[in-house]
């Protein structure tokens, strides 16, 4: 396997770059299972992606009106705006699911049902096991009879008052049972790190559509970091993102050779 890395300065740079390169470094193949099967994508082996100033403004891609193609992501999208029930920063923030959703990254980030033997261990007060705290009704809270975590509002209370030198406050997408769903989250983990005064995001995707997944998903990210270095009381800091999973369908390749001047 071939691992593509890049340095970026900022989320366009990134964006920029990775679609530059993978016209030239992507493997191409035919889809055979979930989204676009049967259709074929140019996709990176495993990528990497360091972004140094990932908060720089515009966090979305600004695409040369000489190109005469759309911007692959809408501001309202990602903030809010006309047209959109719900942003995305909605949805990658807030518990809310709607009918026909199997899923959300912010129902899996902030309604958290203490299941199996989280439970009972709570119910005993197994301190030897957990981490047991007060049911605040904002990291810990009661939804529909059963105990809910917010995973968002422990990392930040954690960092608040244990100290910065601590690498298990991991935001966590994926479940195991996760297999069994036709269309899983992409999003699997984002890991957080406090260095310098600075909180920096680790963020892994299994699969990632390069054209419009990575720069709404980035944006919506790096506004998530944004709230909590702000509420844990620290600088917004750095981001790696990884994928063994990053690709262009071909629908995009077009727009991607106009919007790098490869046609």
């Amino acid at each position: 396997m071939k691992i593509h890395s890049i340095v970026a300065r900022d989320l366009p740079d990134l964006w920029f770059q990775a679609v530059h390169d993978i016209l030239e470094e992507g493997r191409r193949f035919t889809i055979d299972r979930g989204s676009y099967a049967g259709q074929t994508r140019l996709e990176y082996d495993y990528f990497t992606g360091h972004i140094r100033h990932p908060g720089t403004v515009p966090l979305l891609p600004d695409i040369p009106p000489a190109c005469g193609i759309p911007n692959p992501v809408e501001n309202d999208y990602v903030f809010g705006g006309g047209g959109y029930n719900r942003s995305y920063v909605e949805y990658l923030m807030t518990p809310h699911k709607a009918p026909g959703e199997s899923y959300t990254y912010g129902e899996r980030l902030t309604r958290v049902p203490l299941e199996g033997e989280i439970g009972p261990w709570w119910q005993e007060q197994s301190r030897e096991i957990l981490d047991l705290r007060k049911i605040d009704g904002k990291v810990l809270f009661e939804s529909d009879g059963q105990l809910c975590l917010n995973q968002i509002e422990w990392i930040i209370e954690t960092y608040r008052q244990y100290g910065f030198r601590n690498n298990q406050m991991v935001l966590q997408v994926a479940r195991p049972s996760d297999l069994l769903l036709l269309d899983p989250p992409c999003l699997r983990s984002i890991d957080t790190r406090i260095q310098e005064d600075r909180l920096h995001f680790c963020v892994y995707f299994r699969s990632w559509d390069l054209w419009g997944g990575l720069p709404a998903n980035l944006a919506g990210i790096q506004t998530l970091k944004e709230y909590m270095a702000e509420a844990i009381g620290v600088a917004d800091g750095e981001m790696i993102v990884e994928s063994k999973g990053l690709h262009l369908y071909g629908y995009a390749e077009d727009l991607a050779k106009l919007r790098c001047l490869k046609m």
